[in-house]
């Protein structure tokens, strides 16, 4: 009734612009991401913690937890992202390295000698309140991005992010009108008056204390520990990457980085090797596009293996039920059910699953309905995946 087989890789007709590579980026297979070279206007790289485990991931009853690095181990993973970032830079392009105090002097070693000292643009201080706190020292409560350009000639544009001044009362200034009838507040130093309107921008400096870590409460939380917030990888990328340009980002995790290009109007290229990771990424941007209108949705996602898969998933039987009628087979989510993390039904082209209807964490009682030659692909809650295909092989 059904058999399973291998696939290389997904064609989606919504969730992109983009490709969404599973690959690790020491050894990425240099055919998946060859046609990036030299396109991309900016690169995000968020590489693991030394001593805690990578794709951290728990929400109700999926988890997953992958590699422990060491600290030699996380600094060589440093620097291949960089130098694979440089590769995927553009002439006008900038690369971002989000690290912690700890692996700082190996990231910024990395970036002097991929991009050279010379190119060292902004020490980002990105201060945040979640955390616990230490009584042995002082507690960590910040991380560190490096920002580097390519060229002196690369794209920035500081007014994509400014945001208004504002009522906000400020100490020591007087609250007046001009004759525009423009609010503005003033102080007067050295005999000269300084006039600061509400309605004019301020722009970030290179420490960013307005941005909040997602916490457990976010309405953008998925589960995923390091998750970064949206509003963060949106200000990096409106500065430094033009609408319509390429944004990668390596060790892309919860997908935050390709789903913030993708609502900003930019074409992506999200890179990470955990199962976890390739599961929230893919349904973040597959949800998002189902909630748009059917004439800006329908923007192709790409997504890519590094090796084939599907073929050795498990068994269905624990997870749906399956009845035969009229030369079709419905499958049912079981009840009591945990439900898998994403199902969904399509055609397998050339080894490509192409997916024609979405069951996004399904549950019980939720239903795919297949006809002979279709494929369900399904992603278990330990976030193995399996595609299978009703009819004879």
């Amino acid at each position: 009734m059904l058999h399973t087989v291998n696939c290389t890789g997904e064609r989606h007709l919504l969730g992109g612009d983009g490709r969404v590579v599973s690959a690790d980026v020491r050894a990425p297979q240099t055919g998946l991401l060859e046609p990036f070279f030299g396109e991309a206007s900016a690169v995000y790289i968020d590489p693991p913690v030394p001593g805690q485990p990578t794709a951290a991931f728990r929400k109700g009853a999926f988890s997953a937890a992958g590699e422990t690095f060491s600290f030699d181990e996380c600094a060589d993973l440093v620097k291949r992202a960089v130098e694979l970032a440089y590769s995927l830079l553009g002439e006008n392009g900038t690369v971002f390295l989000h690290t912690d105090s700890a692996l700082g002097p190996a990231a910024r070693a990395a970036l002097d000698a991929a991009f050279g000292a010379e190119a060292f643009v902004n020490e980002i201080i990105w201060v945040y309140r979640t955390g616990g706190r230490s009584i042995n020292s002082f507690s960590k409560k910040h991380d560190t991005v490096y920002m580097y350009r390519k060229s002196p000639d690369a794209y920035f544009n500081i007014g994509a992010v400014g945001t208004p001044r504002g009522a906000k009362r400020r100490n020591h200034m007087k609250r007046g009108t001009d004759p525009d009838g423009r609010v503005y507040y003033s102080i007067r130093m050295r005999g000269r008056e300084y006039r600061y309107y509400e309605d004019e921008p301020v722009y970030p400096s290179d420490v960013w204390t307005d941005i909040d870590a997602v916490d457990a409460r976010d309405a953008e939380r998925t589960g995923y520990r390091e998750q970064r917030p949206e509003a963060l990888l949106r200000r990096m990328i409106l500065s430094t990457a033009p609408e319509g340009s390429l944004v990668v980002g390596l060790f892309d995790g919860s997908g935050a980085c390709a789903h913030a290009a993708a609502a900003l109007g930019r074409r992506f290229l999200s890179l990470d090797n955990s199962p976890a990771a390739l599961a929230v990424t893919r349904s973040r941007l597959v949800r998002r596009a189902l909630r748009l209108p059917l004439y800006e949705h329908l923007l192709p996602l790409e997504v890519v293996y590094a090796s084939p898969q599907g073929a050795d998933a498990p068994e269905l039987e624990p997870f749906f039920t399956a009845s035969e009628n009229g030369g079709r087979l419905t499958l049912s989510v079981k009840p009591r059910s945990q439900g898998v993390y994403y199902a969904a039904v399509g055609s397998v082209e050339d080894g490509v699953f192409c997916p024609s209807d979405y069951l996004q964490l399904a549950r019980a009682g939720d239903r795919a309905v297949l006809k002979p030659g279709e494929c369900l692909h399904v992603v278990f809650p330990d976030f193995r995946q399996g595609f299978f295909v009703y009819g004879r092989e």
